[in-house]
């Protein structure tokens, strides 16, 4: 029988006298109960984004990337390559050749990130489910066309049902010698629009897709690729695989997965959400601070009570664990209801959507939750935590009441 926390548990919830020690520590129970809900729900959200984020650059980014070490370009020969494809784990590799060009449209022009693919590049990813004008194909009846993003389009007021008039692309020669005249500085090829697409603002606004031999010409890259993407036949290979390929290319390449390719993006998520943690964190010592307070004038109020506990034989240790074992009950009764509130209302969150993001460019309608069983494993480790910091003070000021003072 646990005699410290049966004590507690009577002074927790008797009713012979409501006094302000109860009332201070239904005040602290409530705050804990608040501050731990209202940190379930931001992590929660923070979750939410970085998975948002996945899903957003997930229709654009292969599962692995090739790109050279040292310069914008490699060679790529068919000894490569088709290691490469033999690679255990591999399905697709697409190639690419990635770079700025100038395109221009009747009398506008921008510089934009033009992005040549080979053409089962369609066959890895789910740009074609983005297409919102036209069609995605590059190549059609033995003509070339680019897929523009929305973006683009708005910015150079380009018709994409426009079967007549060609957008120009220019990209400056290797070579070339310093002139006015645009002919001798630039090598240029027309294409037509074969469709719009609508991804992500970053993609919309700055890339267009054309055929690999389109981008291979006007560029004069020969048997030069910026990159390689590769799909992975299940995505729980995906780190055997990019091991298997390091041993294959060897430290010339690297290899990157979808998160390594922004990593800079959600890298600066988790460290928002570190600090809303530590932040919150803070919040909840403060509203357990409450806890210290009535623990403090609990030990005063029933010093007689310690005091005969004291002349019966209990021991310092086990008076200490009877305020360490009220402060617990305290937090813990608030941290329960505070994280049973957070589960609530990331649940209804998640599943009706009711709070709106309320902006005409969001991605999503509602905020975007996702819940993880770690940030309710932290979220009680730092409760309990701060708990026993709060109540160790008071929990010895009991433990040292004199016995002759107080019977």
């Amino acid at each position: 029988m646990n005699v410290p926390f049966l004590i507690a548990k009577r002074y927790f919830i008797s009713k012979k006298k409501r006094n302000i020690i109860n009332i201070i520590s239904i005040i602290s129970m409530v705050g804990v109960a608040v501050g731990t809900a209202a940190l379930i729900i931001v992590l929660s959200v923070f979750n939410g984004l970085e998975d948002l984020i996945r899903s957003i650059y997930g229709s654009f980014d292969p599962d692995l990337k090739i790109t050279s070490i040292e310069g914008k370009g490699f060679e790529l020969n068919e000894d490569l390559i088709t290691r490469i494809r033999k690679t255990p784990g591999v399905l697709l590799v697409t190639e690419v050749i990635e770079d700025n060009a100038l395109l221009r449209y009747e009398d506008r022009q921008m510089v934009i990130k033009m992005k040549g693919v080979s053409p089962n590049f369609f066959a890895q990813n789910k740009i074609d489910s983005a297409v919102i004008e036209g069609n995605y194909q590059l190549q059609r009846g033995g003509n070339n066309y680019a897929l523009i993003g929305r973006g683009v389009q708005y910015q150079l007021s380009i018709r994409a049902t426009n079967a007549i008039v060609p957008m120009f692309l220019l990209y400056p020669k290797a070579k070339a010698s310093l002139s006015l005249d645009p002919e001798n500085t630039f090598r240029e090829k027309p294409i037509m629009v074969g469709g719009v697409f609508v991804i992500e603002r970053q993609y919309d606004d700055n890339y267009i897709f054309v055929p690999l031999d389109f981008a291979r010409d006007l560029l004069a890259y020969g048997n030069k690729r910026t990159s390689l993407e590769v799909r992975v036949e299940s995505k729980r290979e995906l780190k055997t695989v990019e091991k298997r390929l390091e041993e294959v290319l060897g430290p010339k390449f690297e290899i990157k997965n979808s998160d390594e390719q922004h990593l800079s993006l959600l890298r600066a998520v988790k460290v928002e959400k570190m600090f809303v943690f530590i932040t919150f964190a803070f919040i909840l010592l403060i509203a357990s601070l409450n806890i210290f307070f009535s623990l403090s004038m609990l030990v005063i109020d029933k010093k007689k009570d310690i005091a005969i506990l004291a002349s019966i034989g209990a021991s310092p240790q086990v008076i200490r664990n009877i305020f360490l074992a009220e402060g617990a009950i305290v937090a813990f009764v608030g941290a329960f209801i505070g994280l049973a509130l957070g589960l609530l209302v990331c649940w209804i969150q998640e599943t009706f959507g009711l709070i709106s993001m309320n902006m005409a460019t969001a991605l999503v309608e509602a905020y975007p939750v996702k819940m993880k069983l770690q940030d309710f494993l932290l979220t009680g480790l730092a409760i309990f935590i701060i708990t026993l910091l709060v109540s160790i003070r008071p929990a010895r000021a009991a433990a040292a009441t004199e016995v002759r003072d107080n019977i």
